[in-house]
């Protein structure tokens, strides 16, 4: 019974230290994020769950500071290149698999909001094989496009900063 109730009191005062934890990480530091490696890993059956249209891609926000953002994102199929003229990419690979192409020249190019231009494919564009744990810092205004082998899956967390 002594030790039942001992396993009792030692719960409830763990889930009082978690939610002064939480809440000194929330109210005491302000714009402070932690996100641990296995809330990521909890993302990508429910973004996969949620994947849609013909690019076959998911994400969920997580944070948004005003001079950067992050997200999660899930890919099951390339994506369209993509030039963000004020924006540095950062992926940190979570799972998965995919080829980035960057640099070159975007072919038909189209900008469907300002300062963001999408297109068909990449013309003379470098490639680079992204596996889990892998970063990438693709700097504002450089041409890149994901492409994910078929029938594959690609979840990776994103930064966005802003630099200009």
């Amino acid at each position: 019974m002594t030790r039942l109730l001992s396993g009792v009191l030692l719960g409830v005062l763990l889930t009082m230290a978690g939610g002064v934890l939480a809440a000194y990480q929330k109210g005491g530091l302000p714009g402070f994020a932690h996100w641990t490696a296995a809330e990521l890993r909890g993302y990508e059956q429910p973004l996969h769950d949620k994947v849609s249209g013909p690019l076959k891609t998911s994400s969920v926000s997580l944070a948004d500071y005003g001079s950067s953002n992050v997200a999660i994102s899930h890919r099951e199929a390339d994506g369209k290149p993509e030039v963000h003229a004020h924006m540095d990419d950062y992926f940190v690979v979570e799972s998965g698999e995919a080829e980035l192409q960057i640099g070159g020249e975007v072919v038909n190019p189209t900008t469907p909001e300002p300062n963001e231009t999408r297109g068909d494919g990449l013309k003379g564009a470098e490639k680079r094989r992204l596996l889990p744990g892998d970063i990438v810092h693709i700097p504002a205004s450089m041409p890149h496009q994901l492409l994910v082998p078929g029938g594959k899956r690609f979840t990776y967390f994103v930064i966005k900063v802003r630099v200009k």
